[in-house]
């Protein structure tokens, strides 16, 4: 597909950021060697990350938990989630752990988007938005720090005129509301993605990958 298209699945990418690269990169591998090549490559670094609970018997029950509740989730207005989901799901368990968890998230981001989408908040103006939830100025977030200064100045106007940020550049409480919006409704939209787990299985799924969690952060 042309790059307009990636831009507006993907959404938040700058402008111009994908027709650098599309379809210039086909040119280069194919999308089925692309895919492989990912997969095998996040699943090496995730088993380097978690060490001996790649090997854990019970990788394998989270794989599958996993696994249940990412094919489950509903398709309609998940664009790049659907075509995730079409892929092959991976035999060995830190493989099938890591596509589970990937489907989620992009599950998840899907509806993301369309939360952003209803509250009139555009791709770059997100990143900012973010970068303010997390307490940095926009100007150092890693995924906008790299445009064109007054580009991103022109962002942050709009967003200051429309009563979003502040003249600081940090949020006013109606900025913050739009944000925690968001965040809500995002939350309320990945929920159904759980609902073919009971509380139980739930409850296990999390517990089960609270260390693989905190492996990957002490990984860095």
């Amino acid at each position: 597909m042309p790059a307009e298209v990636v831009h507006a699945v993907f959404y938040n990418f700058a402008d111009g950021e994908v027709a650098r690269h599309i379809p210039w990169v086909w040119g280069k591998t194919t999308p089925q060697e692309a895919i492989a090549v990912r997969e095998r490559g996040s699943t090496a670094a995730l088993r380097q990350m978690i060490g001996a609970l790649a090997d854990d018997p019970g990788l394998v029950r989270l794989a599958d938990l996993a696994t249940r509740a990412a094919v489950s989730a509903p398709i309609e207005g998940r664009v790049l989630y659907a075509g995730l989901r079409a892929l092959d799901v991976p035999e060995e368990p830190v493989a099938r752990l890591w596509h589970a968890t990937t489907l989620l998230r992009e599950h998840r981001g899907d509806g993301h988007n369309a939360a952003l989408i209803a509250n009139g908040i555009g791709g770059t103006e997100a990143h900012v938005l973010l970068a303010l939830a997390l307490g940095m100025r926009a100007q150092e977030f890693g995924r906008i720090h790299h445009l064109p200064k007054a580009q991103l100045a022109a962002v942050i106007d709009g967003l200051r005129a429309r009563g979003l940020v502040d003249a600081a550049g940090g949020f006013t409480d109606a900025g913050r509301e739009t944000s925690e919006r968001i965040e809500a409704l995002t939350d309320e939209l990945a929920a159904p993605a759980y609902e073919m787990l009971t509380a139980s299985q739930l409850d296990e799924l999390i517990a089960g990958l609270e260390p693989v969690a905190a492996a990957v952060s002490a990984a860095g």
